[in-house]
């Protein structure tokens, strides 16, 4: 455990992480290396346990606190889009650059990521974001806040184990896991909020079978603090016992927080802006739409185009469809599809909640084009109690990508290798979960 520690301390002294990407990953590499014998080392403990892992993963949450968030600039948006609505403006239809918000542009206003894009996050997450904004210290607030949440879950997930008589060494797997603690109180990331909500949730599924409204009210909490937890609500339905109530509970409640969002002019600007533009190292999307560019489909979609228009003579008609005649797009299409398909195949099965959330929220990291190393924080909890090497080795894995932003290696092939070859070799020889 002390091992664990000092690479935790490590990561600390090196402080302007982004700025020293070798030491960064020395530090990784050497607290992850010491989760292993860490985690192991509580099985030499007769009681206490749960207080161990708890204890410790409060102390590595401690320690990573004062990080400046260098390696994503998250934290910095995540305040801003807070200040706009503490000030009474609409940051769904006002992009930090909007004229209306030059009165609040202030220093960390420069340093803002996608200034041209308004916010994409659910109400929840902004109500957490004005909080933190109206503090006199907002990154600081802010990360104290989500390593709060992050902690919540880590407590969520002794419950869910001690329910289903697992040991507390599969949570130390993600309570003591050093992307856990680096991408929450280092960086800041709002994901937290969304694992501690969906941690609820299937803790009261396990707890309380067929009494699905609690559980239903942390569901529809998840999906509000970001939007990722939608892909699990219909398993969660299904292991209710009360599919209707579930999903209809739900509904009401993210109908009700959204109601304030959508009704100015519909789906958020920005949200429709990264499904369609945002892109980094998808694992199934990089090779899926190189290999439609090399098959040629963009120039033969063109000549059926063109074809239609001289046979069916309505030129402005099917003018509006070059647009979309692009291979990335083409590459989201079959993926969106493959998304829905995959999951309508999981949803209805009568799984163990604990593997069918893991499943679920897998699935729809392999079917993103965007994965940055924090997506993996969904996913984590569950491969922990799962004990799913495959997206174990993920998460240890995942940092090697910001090596392209901030060590100017080259995303493509060596480091998108390095990260999805030992994965997906994982994942062929163990691809399934569960606690047993």
């Amino acid at each position: 455990m002390a091992l664990l520690v000092t690479g935790h301390v490590g990561l600390l002294a090196t402080f302007d992480l982004s700025s020293h990407p070798a030491a960064t990953l020395f530090w990784f590499i050497l607290a992850l290396a010491a989760l292993v014998p860490a985690a192991r080392g509580l099985r030499s403990l007769r009681r206490g346990r749960a207080l161990a892992v708890l204890g410790l993963a409060a102390l590595l949450r401690l320690l990573l606190l004062p990080l400046p968030p260098t390696l994503s600039d998250d934290a910095l948006r995540y305040v801003w889009d807070g200040k706009v609505v503490a000030s009474g403006f609409d940051p769904y239809r006002s992009s930090p650059d909007a004229a209306e918000l030059e009165a609040l542009r202030d220093e960390s206003w420069e340093r803002l990521p996608h200034r041209d894009v308004a916010t994409v996050y659910p109400p929840l997450a902004m109500a957490v974001f004005s909080i933190a904004a109206l503090s006199p210290a907002p990154v600081p607030a802010l990360k104290g806040l989500l390593a709060g949440a992050d902690l919540a879950a880590c407590a969520l997930l002794v419950a869910i184990a001690r329910r289903r008589g697992l040991s507390p060494e599969r949570v130390a797997w993600y309570a003591w896991n050093p992307l856990a603690t680096l991408e929450v109180a280092g960086m800041g990331h709002v994901d937290a909020l969304g694992v501690a909500a969906a941690a609820a949730a299937v803790l009261l599924l396990v707890r309380r079978p067929g009494r699905p409204l609690a559980a239903a009210a942390a569901g529809a909490a998840a999906v509000l603090a970001k939007l990722v937890p939608v892909v699990a609500l219909p398993a969660w339905a299904r292991q209710s016992g009360r599919p209707l109530a579930f999903g209809l509970v739900v509904l009401a409640l993210v109908v009700l927080a959204s109601v304030p969002v959508l009704l100015p002019g519909g789906v958020p600007p920005g949200l429709v802006s990264y499904g369609v533009s945002w892109e980094f190292n998808g694992p199934l999307y990089e090779p899926l739409w190189r290999a439609l560019d090399r098959l040629g489909v963009e120039e033969a979609i063109a000549s059926g185009l063109d074809r239609l228009k001289l046979e069916s003579g309505e030129h402005d008609f099917w003018n509006r469809f070059y647009p979309f005649n692009y291979p990335r797009l083409h590459a989201r299409a079959l993926l969106g599809l493959g998304l829905v398909a995959a999951l309508a195949r999981f949803a209805w099965r009568r799984a163990d909640p604990i593997a069918a959330t893991g499943l679920a929220f897998g699935t729809v990291l392999l079917f993103s084009a965007t994965v940055y190393p924090w997506y993996a924080l969904w996913i984590l909890p569950w491969a922990a109690l799962c004990r799913q090497p495959a997206w174990l080795a993920l998460a240890a894995l995942l940092p090697l990508s910001y090596l392209p932003q901030h060590a100017g290696v080259p995303l493509l092939p060596w480091v998108f290798l390095a990260i999805w070859g030992p994965f997906f070799g994982l994942l062929l020889w163990r691809p399934s979960w569960s606690t047993a």
